[in-house]
């Protein structure tokens, strides 16, 4: 699921209408065990992908794993976007497309793939959380862009902290330093996601979330093998190289990260609040930080825990002024513009059409 629209991040032009907490109605209302299931999914199977990367790119090179995935992923979502009626893209919705593939896929999920080489797979995660941080600041400093008040202030000071002691000295709280390279491939992913999905909120995209996903999908994946050719990352790599665990780690990211996660996020749109929907961007990193702790053998210092709880609070201070979905990562497949979230149903008239506008973004 998690590329994209593949990969977009809502966060509103302004802090001066905040999105409404909207029920849907009694009778348009699915089963409590599919929300709770759908919800589950995005939680755990979002916040997952960072060690199936870390487990991907053990044997298989990072930019060549990575632009497989959406590929494959891509074309499977594009082909069933078609076939349930999609009209074909325009040159027009193509180059948008791409654009928006570059930014977050080749960008944001190239820096991502090529730092777990470097960096644990759950403080990449961390690191990533951060894109709402970036967003508020990029959006307030155009016109009529977000208000830094209190709430958006207290949250971009505590997460700034929370950045500082990831990446302070190596003494400070304990634990190892943070590899200098990775964090800063990781801080400019973050600020390429947050370029792409400032961008996509105006793109001129298909109105259905399903095809722009997997447009941006096929564009990305085809940069990110480019990279790796251009790169010669992949050297004398033989196939027959590639271990059992790192098929699995990839087919775990094409099957459920980049269709059923993103299948479920969309669902989820649709019949839930966008309020609700937005709480994976600060649970996710959550479930990156354990799964790498657990089945990675990923140090949990001190730092690392208060860190956690400082970048975590600062999303959840910046989400709950504005509260849009925010991409948490570049691993999370994306977010509707406005336009597609007429298509799925959300604006049920002209007012919450009006309120649940704000723009486009995990994070």
């Amino acid at each position: 699921m998690s590329a994209p629209n593949a990969v977009r991040e809502s966060v509103p032009e302004s802090g001066v209408r905040r999105a409404q907490v909207d029920e849907r109605p009694h009778a348009a209302r699915p089963p409590r065990f599919k929300v709770i299931v759908a919800f589950a999914a995005v939680y755990v199977i979002w916040g997952s992908t960072y060690l199936a990367i870390k487990v991907g790119i053990e044997t298989i090179p990072p930019f060549l794993m990575a632009g497989t995935r959406f590929l494959i992923a891509g074309s499977i979502l594009y082909l069933l976007a078609r076939h349930r009626g999609a009209a074909p893209p325009t040159r027009q919705h193509w180059a948008a497309a791409a654009a928006i593939g570059a930014l977050l896929l080749l960008c944001g999920n190239g820096a991502l793939v090529w730092s777990e080489q470097r960096v644990p797979s759950g403080l990449a995660a961390l690191l990533l959380a951060t894109i709402p941080i970036w967003m508020v600041l990029l959006d307030s400093l155009r016109e009529h862009g977000t208000r830094l008040d209190a709430r958006v202030l207290g949250g971009l000071a505590i997460g700034i902290a929370g950045l500082g002691l990831l990446m302070g000295p190596a003494k400070l709280w304990g634990g190892t330093r943070v590899n200098l390279a990775g964090a800063g491939a990781l801080m400019f992913g973050s600020l390429a996601w947050s370029v792409g999905s400032l961008y996509s909120r105006h793109a001129k995209l298909p109105p259905s979330p399903f095809l722009a996903a997997a447009m941006e999908m096929l564009a990305g994946g085809a940069l990110l093998v480019a990279l790796s050719l251009l790169t010669h990352e992949a050297g004398p790599f033989r196939a027959r190289a590639i271990s059992t665990a790192s098929l699995l780690g990839l087919t775990y990211l094409i099957v459920f990260g980049s269709l059923l996660g993103f299948t479920a996020y969309i669902w989820l749109l649709g019949v839930s609040s966008t309020a609700r929907v937005s709480t994976y961007a600060y649970v996710n990193p959550v479930v990156a930080v354990f799964l790498g702790w657990a089945f990675a053998g990923e140090a949990l210092a001190a730092r690392t825990l208060i860190a956690t709880l400082a970048i975590v609070g600062a999303v959840a201070l910046i989400l709950s002024h504005r509260p849009r979905p925010v991409a948490v990562a570049p691993d999370t497949e994306g977010l509707p513009t406005p336009e597609e979230e007429r298509a799925l149903g959300m604006a049920q008239n002209g007012k919450r059409e009006a309120d649940m506008r704000g723009h486009k973004s995990n994070v």
